[in-house]
C-alpha cells in the first residue's frame, strides 16, 4: 500500500517548494493509531511556516498541515486507545494532516460527535480554537471591541463569539469590499482598511484589538487606543512587524495557539473541544471550496486570491 503527502524539503513560496509525493505505507508504530485522511483545511497557519517565517523552530523537510478530518483505519495492538477502528477523528499534534495517512498519539487525537458535520469538524482546531481561547484570556464582556481582518475564518468566530460573551460593541475593519455584507451579517460594524479617519476614531473608543493582520494598521490603531486598552496580535498577515508609536498607551499583548499548546495536558486538552463543539454546532462558517489532493497548487491560488468567499479545502 502506498500513500501520498505534499512535502516541503526546503523554505519558499508554497507554489514553489511543495511536492506531491507517493512512498510505500510503513508499519504502524507501537502506541499509535492510523487515520485514513478525509479533508484538511488550508489556514495562514498552514502556510506562513513553509515560507520559513518560523525556521527558529521549524525545520524541513516536513509535511504540510496542521489540522483536518480523518477515520481510523488501525490501532496498533495493545495501545491505550478510547477510539475505535471506522470512528471519525481529528487526528492532531501528528504528523502533517495534508497526507492519506497520519499516524496519531491516540491521547491528542479528537473524537468527532456524531452529530457534527463533516464540513464543520474538518475545521474545527486552529481558528475556532484560537478565537475561544483568546476571548477567555482577554474576556469581552461590556467592552468595546475591533476585530481586524474580519472578513478571515478566526475573526468571524472572534466576532459572534465575543457578540455572544456580552461585548458592548463589535467593530470588523476588512480589506475587501466583498467582506462588508458579510461582517455585518455576523453582527459587527463594518469599517473599510483605507478608511484612515474612521480608524483613528475607533481606536480611541476601543477596548480591546484582536488583530491579524499588524503593519501600518497595527501602528495606526495603537497610536489612537486609549490608557488601560489592549491590543491582542494573533497573526501578521500584511506580512509586517508593527513599530510601537511614541505616544502609545494600550499594552500589546502576542498570542500563539502554540504557545498555549506546550503545556496543556491530555485531560484539559480534550475538554476544551467539550466546550469546542456545541459552540461550533452554531457557530457560522463559511462554505467550501474543495479541491483534489492532486490540485492543490490550485487551491492555494484561490486561497490568495482577495476577497475569496469560499475556505479552500483539500479532499484526499
Amino acid at each position: 500500500m502506498t500513500s501520498s503527502a505534499l512535502w516541503y524539503r526546503h523554505f519558499g513560496d508554497p507554489i514553489d517548494v511543495l511536492k506531491l509525493e507517493t512512498s510505500p505505507l510503513a508499519a504502524l508504530s507501537a502506541g499509535l493509531v492510523r487515520v485514513q485522511m478525509l479533508a484538511a483545511p488550508l489556514n495562514p497557519s498552514d502556510l506562513i511556516p513553509i515560507t520559513g517565517a518560523y525556521r527558529h523552530r521549524i525545520s524541513p523537510p516536513q509535511i504540510a498541515g496542521y489540522e483536518g478530518l480523518g477515520v481510523i483505519t488501525e490501532i496498533f495492538p495493545g495501545t491505550a486507545c478510547p477510539f475505535k477502528v471506522g470512528q471519525r477523528v481529528l487526528p492532531l499534534r501528528a504528523n502533517g494532516t495534508w497526507q492519506n495517512y497520519v499516524d496519531a498519539d491516540p491521547a491528542w487525537m479528537v473524537a468527532v460527535p456524531d452529530d457534527i458535520s463533516d464540513e464543520i469538524a474538518l475545521r474545527g482546531y486552529i481558528n475556532p480554537l484560537a478565537a475561544w481561547l483568546m476571548l477567555d484570556i482577554w474576556p469581552v464582556k461590556d467592552k468595546h471591541i475591533v476585530v481586524t481582518a474580519a472578513g478571515s475564518s478566526c475573526a468571524g468566530l472572534l466576532i459572534q463569539w465575543a457578540i455572544a460573551n456580552g461585548a458592548a460593541s463589535v467593530h470588523g475593519i476588512y480589506r475587501s469590499p466583498l467582506r462588508k455584507a458579510e461582517i455585518q451579517a455576523l453582527g459587527a460594524t463594518a469599517i473599510d482598511m483605507s478608511n484612515q479617519p474612521a480608524i483613528e476614531t475607533l481606536a480611541a473608543q476601543t477596548d480591546t484589538v484582536f488583530d491579524a493582520v499588524g503593519g501600518d494598521l497595527a501602528r495606526v490603531l495603537l497610536g489612537h487606543m486609549p490608557q488601560g486598552s489592549s491590543l491582542v496580535s494573533y497573526g501578521l498577515l500584511s506580512g509586517q512587524l508593527f513599530a510601537l508609536p511614541d505616544n502609545a498607551q494600550a499594552k500589546i499583548h502576542r498570542f500563539h495557539l502554540r504557545d498555549r499548546l506546550e503545556t496543556v495536558s491530555p485531560t484539559k486538552w480534550q475538554g476544551w473541544f467539550d466546550q469546542l463543539w456545541p459552540l461550533l454546532r452554531d457557530a457560522f462558517l463559511p462554505p467550501l471550496a474543495i479541491y483534489d489532493v492532486t490540485d492543490w497548487a490550485a487551491a492555494i491560488e484561490y486561497f490568495n486570491q482577495p476577497g475569496r468567499t469560499g475556505k479552500p479545502v483539500l479532499q484526499f
